[in-house]
């Protein structure tokens, strides 16, 4: 028995070395998709001791302070909940997981603004390297960067492990070369974000301002598009009719009213700003034609053809697409009666080519597509703001 225990030990070991090994050849440099490497605490960024500092510069040091894994494990497989007690548990985890992981946005945007507004602001390296006209001139202990608040759905907070580099907030703070505290979340609807509980912590966002001070300078808001796809989009698509043009195809009414819901949420969104922060500019956005192909991803979605399979249409795209286009067309034609001196839109319809290969899914664009809606908002927010955006 003494023998045994002792090679198992030994066994144990040898294992430990060997991964202990393993780990550290993983250490490396950080990359263009990657803010930081943690290796034991610290991260892998060098920054100039003083003067002004690049994003990532600023996040590094904002985190090396903190333990903190660099790469996000996989979510584990969670057994199926076996009793009412076990639901509500599993419900108070998920629940409590979403408020952490807020919590933590809030924290790292905190810092590293703080970073940046205390020793200035420079541009990212490939800001420039990506094509992005950048003036130096601009990028000194002097200028002062945007704070900007964002929330919304999926094309704000595309998760990064169904698409290399997330979505267009990603993009955008690259862009920019400043954070961005972003609080959307993938699949959110407008009727829930300016709903009671998450309508109490925007006011709480509004009213307080950014956690670096200073009122928000912006708020980027991104929604609509779960309200009016998925599940109850056969209550506004009518059977196929071979004699009706298919753009007609929609049930009007119905669909108006769901429009209706998605403008009130606008709207209460308008008057909490108005309200609570009103020199805060308010920047929203319609989404491009998307495909309804049927293609998912990771098996969300898909979000389109099963209505117009369940409706009875003719599996060519032809007879869908026309259905979807309109559909959008109104709801950017909503948008834009709320636009104002305090309200930008930005209408990307159009944007991308109509064709599979600019969509990564039926409602998220490619790599390439994000980058040209990140490309779009980066030019209106210069417009808008020609002093802070660099």
């Amino acid at each position: 028995m003494a023998r045994t225990t002792k090679k198992a030990k030994t066994t144990a070991k040898k294992a430990k070395t060997k991964t202990t090994k393993k780990t550290k050849k993983t250490v490396r440099k950080p990359t263009k998709d990657v803010e930081a490497f943690v290796s034991g605490g610290q991260f892998m960024v060098a920054a100039p001791p003083t003067g002004p500092v690049t994003l990532d510069e600023a996040r590094a040091i904002a985190r090396a302070t903190r333990p903190e894994v660099a790469v996000r494990a996989a979510v584990a497989a969670v057994a199926v909940p076996q009793s009412p007690e076990a639901v509500g548990d599993e419900r108070q985890q998920l629940e409590r997981k979403r408020r952490e992981e807020r919590a933590r946005r809030i924290a790292d945007y905190k810092e590293t603004m703080e970073i940046m507004k205390a020793r200035g602001a420079r541009p990212l390296p490939e800001a420039a390297a990506g094509g992005i006209d950048v003036d130096a001139t601009t990028a000194d202990a002097g200028f002062v960067p945007l704070q900007i608040l964002a929330e919304g759905d999926s094309w704000f907070d595309y998760p990064p492990f169904f698409f290399t580099g997330g979505g267009l907030i990603t993009r955008l703070e690259r862009g920019l070369g400043v954070p961005i505290l972003n609080m959307a979340k993938a699949g959110d609807e407008v009727r829930y974000m300016l709903g009671v509980e998450e309508r109490i912590e925007l006011t709480e966002r509004l009213t307080e301002g950014s956690p670096a001070g200073d009122p928000w300078d912006v708020m980027l808001f991104s929604g609509g598009g779960n309200d009016i796809v998925d599940n109850p989009m056969a209550l506004w698509v009518r059977d196929f009719d071979p004699a009706v043009p298919p753009a007609a195809l929609i049930h009007q009414p119905r669909f108006e009213a769901a429009l209706a819901l998605v403008r009130a949420g606008y709207e209460d969104l308008i008057a909490l700003r108005n309200a609570l922060s009103p020199t805060t500019h308010l920047v929203f956005h319609a989404y491009d034609r998307a495909i309804p192909d049927g293609r998912d991803v990771c098996g969300f979605g898909p979000w389109l053809k099963p209505t117009f399979d369940l409706r009875g249409f003719p599996a060519a795209l032809a007879s869908r697409q026309p259905v979807i286009d309109a559909m959008l067309a109104q709801f950017a034609a909503m948008l834009t009666t709320l636009e104002g001196p305090d309200v930008t839109f930005i209408n990307g319809q159009g944007t991308l080519p109509q064709q599979a290969a600019s969509w990564h899914n039926e409602l998220h664009p490619t790599r390439a597509g994000f980058d040209k809606f990140a490309a779009i908002f980066r030019e209106k927010l210069k417009q808008l703001f020609p002093a802070r955006v660099a």
